[in-house]
C-alpha cells in the first residue's frame, strides 16, 4: 500500500484575522475577539501543482471564486487555540488531497452474481406475467 504523503502548509502563506465570536458565551463574547478567520490562496501557494488542483476541484462551499480557502474556527474561548485549531483544519483538508485518488479498474461480475440476476428476472418476469387479463369466453 503506498504511503501517505503529507506536505506541510507554510505558515507564512497564510492570512489570519481575529474576529468576534458569535453564540453564547455572556458579557466576553462581546469584549474579546476570540475567533479566528483563516484565509488560505491556494493559487499562490507553494504547494505542489497536483494537490493545487485537487484542491481547487474539491467541491466544497470554503473555497472562493478565486482559489481561497476560508475557515473560521471559534470553538475554543481563547485567540491562540482557535488559531491552533484553524492551521490544524487547513493541514487536514491539505493532508486528504495530498495522495491521488487510486485509479478504478474495470471487474466483471461472477458467474454466480450473473446466474442469480438471470433467475430473478425470470421470477419476476413470470410473477407479472400470471396477473394478464383473465380471458372471457
Amino acid at each position: 500500500m503506498a504511503e501517505l504523503r503529507k506536505v506541510p502548509v507554510d505558515e507564512r502563506q497564510v492570512e489570519l484575522s481575529a474576529i468576534r465570536a458569535q453564540g453564547a458565551g455572556g458579557q466576553n463574547v462581546n469584549k474579546v475577539s476570540s475567533a479566528v478567520h483563516l484565509r488560505f490562496d491556494i493559487p499562490a501557494s507553494t504547494l505542489p501543482d497536483d494537490i493545487k488542483e485537487r484542491l481547487l476541484a474539491l467541491s466544497d462551499s470554503r473555497i472562493t471564486q478565486d482559489g481561497v480557502l476560508v475557515l473560521k474556527a471559534q470553538q475554543h474561548r481563547t485567540q491562540e487555540m482557535n488559531r491552533l485549531d484553524a492551521l490544524a483544519r487547513l493541514q487536514q483538508i491539505v493532508d486528504g488531497v495530498s495522495n491521488p485518488p487510486r485509479a478504478r479498474r474495470a471487474t466483471k461480475p461472477t458467474y454466480g452474481s450473473r446466474q442469480r440476476r438471470l433467475e430473478s428476472k425470470s421470477q419476476r418476469s413470470a410473477t407479472k406475467e400470471s396477473r394478464g387479463k383473465v380471458g372471457r369466453e
